[in-house]
C-alpha cells in the first residue's frame, strides 16, 4: 500500500516536473529567437556597411588628402598608354597652329638643309612627315623627367578641383569643365615648341601660346554623385567602424557565438568581394561611356591607379575575414579544429622533449609562464589587433605577415610553458629507485 502511494507521488512528481519544463520551453524560444533575430540584423546590417566604410574611407584618404593623391597618380607619368594619350593631344594641338603650305619657306636658308633632312627620313607626305616629326619631340618631351615634374605639379593643383569634383565644396583652382577634371598641357607645348626649333622647325616659334586639356577624370554623373561623395568623405573614419562593431554586437548577442563569428567573418569577406567584383564591372561602364576624343587605354590605366588603393583594401578585408574566421573554427570543439590542435601540442610537446635531452633548459622562465599562459596568449593577440590597427594601409600580406608572426609566438609561448616532466594523462610516474 506504502508503495503504491509512493509511486503514485513519484508519478505526479514526474509530471508535476514535465510541465514545468514544457511552459519553459514555451517561453524560452520567444526570447531565444528574438535575440537571435537581432543578432542576425545587426550582422546583415554590417556586411552591408562594410563596403560602403571601405569606399567612404577610400574618399577621404584619396580626396581628402593631397599628398596621398599625388602619390597615388604620379606613377601615371611613367605609363605608356598615359604618355601616348598626351603625345597625341600634344601633337594634334601643334598641328592647328603650323601652316604648311608656307613651312619650309619661313625656314631660314641655313636651317632649311637640315629641316628638309630630318623630314626626309620620315617619308610620306609633308603633313604626315611633319605630323610624325612634332610627335616624335612631343614624346621625347613627354618620356623626359620633365614631363613627370609637370605632371606632379599640374595633378596637385588640381587636387582641389578633384575634391570639388566628387564632393561638390571647396574652390578648384581648375574650372571643371564638362564634367571632367583635366590638367592643362600648356606647359608640354612650349618645351616641345623648343625642341622644333632646335631641331630646325624655325616656324615653330611663331606658334602661340597653347592651352589644351588632358582629362585625368571624366563623368556625366559628377553632378548626381556629388551629395554621395560629400557624405562618405564626412563618415570615412566613422562607417567603417559602426560596422565592426554592428557585427561584434550581432556576436555577442547571439547564442552560438564562436559559429557565429565564423559566418559573420565570412560574410563581410564575401560582402567586400562583391565590391571588387562591382569595381571590375564598373570599370568596363565607365570606359564605354567615355566621348571618342578620349583615349579609353589611357583612361583605364588612370582609373587602375586611382582605385590601387581600394583594391588593396578590399583584398585585405577579405583575408582578414579569412584568417578570423579561421582562428575562431579552430578554436572550437569540432573535430577536425580538436584534431589539428592536438596536433599542434604534439610538434610542440616532441620539440620540447628534444631540446630537454639536448640540455635545453628554461630554468625560471618555463614555470612563470606555464603559471601565467593565458596571459601571455591574450597579450600576444592584443600586440597582433594593436600593429594591424597602427598600421598605415595595411595589405593582405600584412595580414597574413601578422597572422604568421602570432602563430609563431604562440608557438615559443607553448614551448616554454611545456611542462615534460608531468606524467602523460593515462599513465602512471615511475618509482625513483631507491
Amino acid at each position: 500500500m506504502q508503495g503504491d502511494e509512493n509511486a503514485g507521488e513519484l508519478a505526479a512528481l514526474r509530471a508535476r516536473v514535465a510541465a514545468l519544463e514544457s511552459e519553459a520551453a514555451r517561453r524560452t524560444p520567444p526570447k531565444h529567437r528574438m535575440k537571435s533575430l537581432l543578432s542576425a540584423l545587426l550582422i546583415i546590417i554590417g556586411c552591408v556597411l562594410a563596403p560602403l566604410g571601405i569606399v567612404a574611407s577610400w574618399t577621404s584618404s584619396i580626396v581628402g588628402n593631397t599628398d596621398r593623391y599625388v602619390s597615388t597618380v604620379a606613377p601615371l607619368a611613367s605609363d605608356p598608354d598615359v604618355q601616348a594619350a598626351a603625345a597625341n593631344r600634344v601633337t594634334a594641338a601643334l598641328m592647328e597652329h603650323l601652316d604648311l603650305a608656307t613651312l619650309l619657306e619661313d625656314v631660314a636658308p641655313d636651317q632649311r638643309p637640315l629641316l628638309q633632312k630630318a623630314l626626309g627620313k620620315l617619308g610620306g607626305s609633308l603633313e604626315g612627315a611633319v605630323s610624325s616629326f612634332v610627335k616624335e619631340k612631343a614624346q621625347d618631351v613627354i618620356a623626359s623627367d620633365q614631363f613627370e615634374t609637370i605632371w606632379t605639379n599640374a595633378n596637385r593643383t588640381i587636387h582641389t578641383s578633384l575634391v570639388k569634383a566628387l564632393t561638390g565644396s571647396g574652390d578648384g583652382a581648375v574650372e571643371i569643365k564638362n564634367d571632367a577634371v583635366t590638367i592643362d598641357l600648356a606647359p608640354v607645348i612650349e618645351q616641345v615648341k623648343t625642341r622644333l626649333v632646335d631641331a630646325g622647325m624655325g616656324v615653330a616659334a611663331k606658334i602661340p601660346e597653347i592651352h589644351t586639356d588632358f582629362t585625368v577624370v571624366q563623368s556625366n554623373d559628377i553632378g548626381r554623385v556629388k551629395t554621395g561623395f560629400r557624405l562618405l568623405q564626412i563618415l570615412g573614419v566613422w562607417l567603417p567602424i559602426i560596422a565592426v562593431l554592428l557585427v561584434a554586437a550581432g556576436v555577442l548577442l547571439s547564442a552560438h557565438r564562436r559559429r557565429i563569428l565564423v559566418t559573420a567573418a565570412l560574410a563581410v569577406a564575401f560582402s567586400v568581394a562583391v565590391l571588387g567584383l562591382g569595381l571590375t564591372v564598373f570599370r568596363t561602364v565607365y570606359l564605354n561611356a567615355l566621348p571618342d576624343t578620349v583615349s579609353q587605354a589611357a583612361a583605364g590605366s588612370v582609373y587602375d591607379a586611382m582605385i590601387r588603393l581600394l583594391r588593396t583594401t578590399i583584398r585585405m578585408v577579405v583575408v582578414l575575414g579569412i584568417v578570423i574566421a579561421l582562428a575562431a573554427w579552430l578554436s572550437g570543439p569540432g573535430k577536425y579544429a580538436t584534431a589539428a590542435r592536438q596536433i599542434w601540442h604534439s610538434g610542440i610537446v616532441a620539440t620540447r622533449a628534444t631540446a630537454d635531452r639536448l640540455g635545453l633548459r628554461t630554468g625560471p622562465v618555463g614555470p612563470f609562464i606555464r603559471r601565467h599562459r593565458a596571459w601571455f596568449t591574450w597579450g600576444l593577440v592584443a600586440i597582433a589587433v594593436l600593429v594591424y590597427v597602427l598600421w598605415s594601409y595595411p595589405t593582405g600580406w600584412v595580414v597574413v605577415g601578422l597572422a604568421l608572426a602570432l602563430l609563431f609566438a604562440l608557438a615559443v609561448t607553448d614551448f616554454l610553458a611545456e611542462d615534460t616532466t608531468a606524467p602523460v594523462e593515462g599513465t602512471t610516474p615511475s618509482p625513483h629507485p631507491s
